[in-house]
This record gives C-alpha cells, structure tokens and sequence, in this order.
C-alpha cells in the first residue's frame, strides 16, 4: 500500500491500483496523484509485471477527477494531474480500467489513458471543464483526439455533455459493458489472458500503435522492435508451442 486512499498489489504478473477513497468520489489530490506516480514507477521497474489493472472501492463513482478544493486553491494544477495521466499513456505494459460506476472530469481521462475500459450497465460519465470555466490542457486535449476522434473531443469538452454506459460503449470510449456483479470476472479474465502472451510482443505493439494514433510510426523503432521479437526466446517458444499443440510458457526474452 501506498497511501490508504491510493492502494497498490501485485500477484503474479499482473498488478493493482485500486482508488480507495469512496466518501470523496475517490478524487485525485496531491496525495493521491503523487502515489499514483509511484505506483506508476514500481510497475515500470518490475518486469515481472505484464498487465496493470486500476479500479476502485465502492459502486457510485469510478474516479470524480481532480479534487476541486485543491484545484481552485492551487494546490494542484491542471499540468499535476497531465504529469500522472501522461505517465499512465505511456506506461510499458497495457493496462485494464475497471470503471465500477460513474467517472467525471480528469477521472475519464485517468481511464482514457489505459488501453482497455470496462463499464458498467447504468452508469454515466461527463467532463465539466467548460462549465468551470476551465480549459483542458493540451495533452489531455491531445488524447481525447488520438483515443476519440476531434467531434466526439468536441462533445466530451466543449458541450460538456454527458454520456451514459451504452452510448460510452457506443463511441468506443469503452471496450466492454458488463453488470455490476459482473466486472470483477471480465476484468481479472482479461487480465489473465492479456498476462499469459507473449510480453515482448504485446509491449511492441503497443508502443507501435501509440506512434500510428498519434499520427506516425517511427520506421527505424518499428523496426528495432521487429527484430526484437523475432531473435527472442518467445517466438521459439510460441512456434514450438503451436507444432506441440500446447500452451505456449513466455519469459518475456
């Protein structure tokens, strides 16, 4: 554990963040940002770990963004919160956003910045910013454009319009819709089959795809990684595993 609002496990090669702060709407203040990072930093210097998995105490609300006490009073500042959500993007191994209830301000961009979002049925999630009078940092800008789209940017920031589970599925900010009593499965299933590919490859991937979404793909690093993967251990290792007609056991080398 990190700090008691911010939680932090591993088991296996997956780990966990849980928001652990559910009489505030688990609203991110300098605390809790400061323990996201190095919960950020711990998954980066393990390289046991494959699949991060974040998600939260309690049903009402998934993450209610930054705390705005702090916000108005300066303590913490737009470009706090981009450090921990632009941290979180760039992450080396994909990450799972178990979103158990409603999500609001910087706490969608908290989830938009994971690769994979599971919802659940009846929730809803807005973005405030406009009606703080409040204009979103570029970065986070950025992001909702590369993950969105600029029209959906458009409906998210500047009408500050409000979506609930089906549309958010609908418009691809989710990935999967599932029941409440549901998500805890979906999410530990993902986060198991994720865990047992092959690392190099997922995590390859992963970068090369960040590159495309953001408007180009670096030849030269695509194809360092390319040949990564293709001297490795694990693709011996994943042809072998498919002649023997077997489960493939990946070390990530």
């Amino acid at each position: 554990m990190i700090e008691e609002t911010i939680q932090y496990a591993t088991e296996h090669h997956i780990a966990r963040i849980t928001l652990n702060n559910v009489a505030t709407h688990n609203a991110l203040g300098e605390h809790e940002l400061v323990a996201l990072q190095h919960c950020f930093s711990l998954v980066e210097e393990n390289k046991d770990i494959r699949v991060l998995v974040i998600s939260n105490r309690g049903e009402k609300t998934f993450c209610a963004g930054a705390a705005l006490n702090q916000l108005s009073s300066g303590k913490i500042s737009p470009n706090s919160f981009q450090d921990t959500t632009d941290q979180l993007a760039a992450i080396r191994v994909p990450s799972i956003c178990a979103i158990n209830g409603n999500v609001y301000g910087g706490g969608v961009e908290l989830a938009l910045s994971c690769d994979f979002r599971i919802g659940v049925r009846g929730s809803h999630m807005r973005v405030p910013a406009a009606k703080l009078g409040l204009c979103y940092p570029i970065s986070g800008i950025n992001r909702y454009v590369e993950r969105l789209g600029v029209s959906l940017a458009k409906r998210i920031l500047m009408a500050a319009e409000q979506f609930d589970a089906k549309e958010l599925l609908h418009i691809g900010f989710l990935d999967y819709l599932v029941g409440a009593d549901e998500i805890v499965n979906k999410t530990q299933d993902l986060a198991d089959s994720i865990s047992l590919l092959a690392p190099l490859a997922v995590q390859s991937m992963k970068h090369l795809l960040q590159q495309a979404a953001s408007g180009e793909i670096d030849p030269n690093y695509a194809e360092e990684l390319s040949k990564l993967c293709a001297e490795s251990a694990d693709l011996k290792e994943g042809f072998a595993a498919s002649r023997e007609k077997r489960a493939p056991v990946f070390t990530g080398t």
